[in-house]
């Protein structure tokens, strides 16, 4: 397949404004959590019956927790956390806000509500938060943050700072501000803990600076991916930079039709397999990729939030 000129394709791939990723509506219609970026209500995503009651028994525990210690930040925290597995997004920002309202210096509120601002399409207001937490945790010890939904060899592998720096990056990438998002990225892979974040974090970093004509330091990023890297959550994130490294095909990380089981990690690789095409020129093959990313992934995954974005600055509908 003949590949269109390079400079010309980066070009087009990073020509992003925040004006093209930024819904119109101000207010959510009754029933929804989030608009979509093409101005369509997202309603809270269905959940298994076994799987609620445990969520919302969660739920109620963090609540009865938070009742009995007031002036607990973590308590706090930990209801809002516990409103975000359930989807009921616009509870967890009002909650995490609250937060911020009795402790307006504990950069964990921020660093929440950051990420639940970019799963509603408020990115704008995910990088003020996600800059102010920053801020706040300059200079101090990085922790290692809880999971609430612990891995299976129950392993935690984000921190505190990390996970600021990879909302704050991935807020600035969703904007289009690539020198930004370059800039964090760079900071959070140098500081990278573990496998798991160096790996998050690089593909991420891999796509930003193939946009904006870096290929060369593109490539010492690869150069350091290796199959055999012992991650305990990122995967699918590993896949998708031994794609970009020429190690593996698209078909090799998704199926020939979609799995419902597994529509998180699809719509992550479908994404990443939509930039991997538009950065070679194949413009058809990216659109169709993000709009799988899009439709058959959870709304709410990162992979399908940034498929939107792509969907919009391509001029494109979800839908064919």
């Amino acid at each position: 397949m003949r590949l269109a000129p390079l400079p010309l394709l980066l070009l087009a791939a990073a020509c992003v404004t925040r004006q093209s990723v930024t819904s119109s509506v101000t207010e959510l219609p009754a029933g929804t959590e989030a608009v979509s970026l093409f101005n369509e209500p997202l309603k809270a995503a269905p959940i298994a019956p076994a799987t609620r009651a445990r969520l919302e028994a969660d739920l109620a525990a963090a609540r009865t927790v938070a009742a009995a210690h007031p002036d607990s930040a973590l308590a706090r925290i930990w209801v809002g956390r516990r409103l975000g597995y359930l989807g009921r997004f616009q509870e967890a920002i009002a909650e995490f806000g609250d937060g911020i309202e009795k402790f307006p210096r504990d950069a964990r509120f921020y660093r929440f509500r950051g990420h639940r601002y970019i799963s509603v399409r408020n990115f704008d207001a995910a990088v003020k938060d996600l800059e102010q937490a920053r801020t706040l945790v300059r200079g101090t010890a990085d922790v290692v943050e809880p999971d609430g939904a612990p891995n299976p060899r129950g392993i935690p592998t984000s921190t505190l700072h990390t996970n600021i720096r990879y909302h704050l990056f991935l807020a600035y990438y969703l904007l289009g501000d690539l020198r930004r998002a370059e800039a964090v990225e760079r900071e959070d892979l140098d500081a990278a803990p573990n496998v798991d974040t160096r790996i998050a974090t690089s593909y991420w970093y891999v796509m930003t600076l193939r946009r904006l004509g870096r290929e060369a330091d593109a490539q010492r990023v690869l150069d350091g991916i290796t199959a055999d890297m012992p991650v305990i959550e990122n995967q699918s994130y590993l896949r998708l930079l031994l794609l970009f490294k020429g190690a593996l095909r698209p078909e090799d990380l998704v199926p020939a039709t979609p799995d419902s089981t597994n529509a998180l990690d699809e719509a992550t690789y479908n994404n990443g397999i939509g930039v991997w095409h538009l950065l070679a020129g194949r413009r058809d093959a990216a659109i169709a990729a993000f709009r799988r990313a899009r439709t058959t992934g959870p709304w709410a995954a990162f992979g399908a939030v940034a498929a939107e974005a792509e969907l919009k600055r391509l001029g494109v509908g979800l839908r064919p």
